[in-house]
């Protein structure tokens, strides 16, 4: 007789197979609800409007069009807003990157008088909602003469609290070591920021790069406030005159919704490698 194969224990704290089959259930039900919304998104970008009112829920076009899409580049200033917002959103990340780094760093390997209180205050803004300080602002913008200017989208955005909060974690987790041994070797703090410590900081700027640039893509308000004229539209106001106009077609805001979201998808591709580290790693210490 061929002899019994042995049974396998199941280990302690290993989910039984009801509880798998409901953990999967739950996570593929999550899956469809988030990505619903972009799939609807894109396949009514390849429908004509009678289509997308027909009252049927048909993800997959009967008839795939490729009009919404001319029609968005041929008719609307879709490349100018695409435009503007990665000038706007590319300058705004780079900027919050620099001044996080500049500005994190003594909070997290200097000791200085009322370092903590100053801390808090930084931590403290990110409690004052943005429509508060948005009048000021705009009063400052016009002073200086930055209405329907880049500078006046991009220069109250380039420092960021939460900015300043990651990378203070993030720096609190290298070894104190790597900057006595550059100090040994006649580096100054500058350098040593410079040479040393930024190229150990790739996850934590790759995840503040994805929030700030994404924060910056979406934003509506700031830019309805001082752009002026079509030809600062980022694509989030082009998106919404579309949407407001008298008569909407709905194919071709479709059309250019789905190209709006390109940018930011390529974004996360390129850097999602260090993502999950970087979130996983700043906060693993206070």
């Amino acid at each position: 007789m061929t002899p019994a194969a042995p049974r396998r224990h199941r280990r302690l704290g290993e989910p039984t197979l009801p509880v798998t089959v409901i953990l999967y259930a739950l996570v593929f039900l999550g899956l469809a609800v988030t990505l619903l919304p972009y799939l609807w998104m894109l396949s009514s970008s390849f429908k004509p409007n009678v289509e997308i009112f027909s009252g049927t829920a048909q993800l997959i076009p009967s008839q795939p069009i490729l009009d919404n899409y001319v029609n968005a580049v041929t008719r609307q200033p879709v490349g100018r807003a695409i435009l503007n917002s990665i000038i706007v959103a590319g300058v705004e990340t780079f900027a919050v990157v620099v001044t996080s780094v500049f500005t994190a760093y003594p909070f997290a390997r200097l000791r200085f008088p009322g370092r903590e209180v100053i801390f808090m205050l930084i931590l403290g803004t990110m409690m004052i909602p943005s429509q508060v300080t948005m009048i000021p602002t705009f009063i400052l913008m016009k002073w200086f003469g930055w209405i329907d200017t880049y500078q006046g989208l991009i220069v109250p955005r380039v420092m960021a609290p939460l900015g300043i909060f990651l990378m203070r974690q993030f720096l609190l987790t290298l070894p104190k070591e790597l900057e006595e041994a550059a100090r040994i070797d006649g580096c100054g703090r500058l350098r040593t920021l410079l040479y040393v410590l930024v190229p150990l900081t790739g996850p934590a700027v790759a995840t503040l790069a994805i929030f700030t640039f994404t924060a910056s893509w979406n934003e509506f308000f700031w830019p309805l406030i001082v752009v002026q004229s079509n030809e600062m539209w980022t694509i989030q106001l082009l998106i919404a005159q579309l949407k407001a106009a008298e008569a909407t077609d709905w194919g071709m805001v479709m059309a250019i919704v789905s190209l709006s979201v390109l940018p930011t998808v390529a974004i996360y591709v390129m850097l999602q490698r260090y993502f999950v580290k970087g979130i996983a790693m700043s906060g693993l210490k206070g």
